[in-house]
């Protein structure tokens, strides 16, 4: 018989933008604009990502899509990329990632996709510290981890190459 495990995760709910910490705030504030210079004329699905230094300085990213699907990017990637090829040393402590749809109101908040969830985690293992991540739509509840890896269970690594 085989032997389970199982495993837990948290994250924390709050009712809007005005119940954050004004640091949660300004990031998610940022993401929001972000989002507005989205190229997703194919999707109608824009999203922006705002990345937060452990020195206070604030860079954003948001989508990019393309013709021919896998091409495109999504914000948070572009956000993390952009922020260790410009700022390689800066350890990341924060990302907001929100959304907004041409299609839908969306109110509730989107998490990054698997393969955003692996980019991330790969910056908390590589400065050894957790990365909130805070998520939102466009209006409505705003939910925050305390770190990526609480949302990708076994994730891989590099102890995976061994």
């Amino acid at each position: 018989m085989p032997k389970l495990i199982t495993g837990n995760y948290s994250y924390e709910v709050y009712q809007s933008l005005d119940s954050l910490s004004k640091i949660d705030q300004e990031l998610l504030l940022e993401a929001k604009k972000a989002l507005i210079n989205a190229y997703a004329p194919y999707s109608n699905f824009k999203v922006g990502a705002a990345v937060l230094f452990e020195d206070g300085k604030i860079i954003t990213g948001n989508n990019q899509e393309n013709a021919a699907y896998p091409s495109g990017l999504c914000a948070e990637r572009v956000a993390i990329f952009y922020a260790s090829s410009q700022y390689p040393d800066k350890k990341i402590i924060a990302i907001a990632v929100s959304v907004k749809s041409k299609n839908q109101i969306i109110n509730t908040p989107v998490p990054p996709c698997g393969a955003c969830r692996q980019a991330l985690a790969e910056y908390e293992i590589k400065f050894d510290s957790p990365i909130r991540l805070i998520m939102a739509g466009e209006d409505g509840e705003v939910f925050i981890s305390p770190s990526v890896s609480n949302l990708l269970p076994l994730l891989f690594s590099s102890k995976n190459l061994v």
